[in-house]
């Protein structure tokens, strides 16, 4: 990064959305730090695999530029045009096979509108990366700007600027910006909407889990949706993408990502930041009746990189609009919370970090101006992603909340 004497621009959070910020702000010679509350990358599980939308790698291009988003289409995994299968997890029974060649040319004829699941995103590809690897990938080359085991918890205007408050009481440096890209605990959120951006909780839960290629053999490669829906109590199912270019390398593993419906997963002692074996064993706790062909996915998992989470969702009527600060603004679920269907919620974050990106490199940096435009901007494509978000999660996770519904 070039050498400025201007003021740098302040980044609250080490996920996505902020360090691919970090890169358009590399990339465009303007100063920056970012502070993360963990100790290290590696410091907790990193989190399931993500699909990454036609858009979401469109504005990972736009920011990286063409070599840069080379190396980055280099370790992503893709998979062929071969369709989701859906299964009976308990039985092992075929209950539905979609392939969007075929489901796209049957439409074409016999003129039938059948809403099918967006899978492909680019050369005809399902396109994945797990959320370790793509947060190393953006972080390269600003090692140096990120200050680790600062969690913010608010921030102050100054007559020139803006500065951070970290959870000891301390300050950051004077910057000419605020980004608060911290998640769905977000305190920037709640300080500059004044408590208007709400995020609640579905009572719908998850758990991430990674195993070695060799446990998936059972399948093959496409997209598997495995339901089950034998509880007493709701809901089972778990999503996983495996790839044939990768199935026969021992180095790598295959993700899935398991969701219930609401009160299916208790986590002891009502502990929602499980990590590790206790996450693993609450998974394997809910297959033992699976089929034989799926075991393996889960018998055979990492404990380590297991993980437990709560499925949230903000408004699904749309982001909310607060009074404008200019200097101060937010990305990704600090701003729009999202149910992990159709994996809006990350490529709607990326495409934050690229918007605000490009408006920041147009204008040299802060200007006033720029909140503005990119808020209303952001408004327009994250309400419209939450709403799809809320109405595809809604049938598969057995919810609905109004604004009467409990808050995180």
């Amino acid at each position: 990064m070039a050498t400025s004497s201007r003021k740098p621009i302040l980044i609250s959070g080490g996920g996505l959305s902020a360090l691919l910020l970090g890169k358009a702000l590399l990339r465009a010679s303007i100063p920056f730090l970012l502070f993360e509350r963990d100790a290290s990358i590696s410091f907790r599980a990193q989190g399931y695999r993500l699909r990454l939308s036609a858009g979401g790698l469109d504005a990972i291009e736009g920011v990286l530029g063409p070599e840069g988003f080379q190396k980055f289409w280099d370790i992503c995994g893709k998979t062929g045009g071969v369709g989701l299968a859906v299964v009976n997890a308990v039985t092992g029974e075929t209950i539905e096979q979609m392939n969007p060649a075929k489901d796209a040319e049957s439409e074409k004829t016999e003129g039938l509108p059948r809403p099918r699941e967006q899978l492909g995103s680019r050369d005809g590809k399902i396109v994945g990366i797990s959320r370790g690897d793509m947060r190393k990938a953006f972080m390269t080359g600003c090692e140096s700007f990120i200050h680790w085991s600062h969690r913010v918890t608010g921030y102050e205007l100054t007559s020139s600027g803006v500065r951070a408050i970290f959870a000891d009481g301390s300050k950051s440096v004077e910057g000419e910006m605020l980004i608060g890209g911290e998640g769905i605990y977000s305190k920037v959120s709640k300080q500059l909407s004044e408590g208007k951006l709400k995020t609640y909780d579905t009572g719908a839960r998850a758990i991430h889990g990674q195993a070695p290629t060799s446990a998936f053999k059972g399948l093959g490669e496409g997209v598997w949706r495995m339901i089950d829906e034998s509880k007493s109590n709701g809901k089972v199912f778990v999503m996983t993408n495996i790839r044939s270019g990768d199935m026969d390398n021992p180095e790598v593993e295959f993700g899935w990502t398991m969701g219930a419906t609401p009160d299916v997963i208790q986590p002891p002692n009502n502990d929602y930041a499980i990590i590790g074996k206790p996450a693993a064993d609450m998974a394997k706790d809910l297959i033992k009746d699976w089929h034989p062909r799926f075991q393996p996915m889960f018998q055979q998992m990492v404990d380590s990189e297991s993980s437990f989470w709560k499925i949230t969702c903000s408004t699904p009527t749309g982001v909310p609009e607060w009074k404008n600060e200019p200097r101060v603004t937010l990305i990704g679920d600090a701003v729009h919370a999202m149910t992990p269907a159709g994996g809006n919620g990350a490529n709607t974050a990326l495409k934050d970090s690229a918007l605000l990106g490009r408006l920041l490199a147009e204008a040299g940096g802060y200007k006033d101006g720029v909140t503005l435009a990119y808020e209303k901007e952001m408004r327009v494509y994250a309400s419209e992603a939450v709403a799809a978000s809320y109405d595809q999660a809604k049938g598969m996770f057995g919810f609905t909340f109004d604004e009467n519904t409990k808050t995180i």
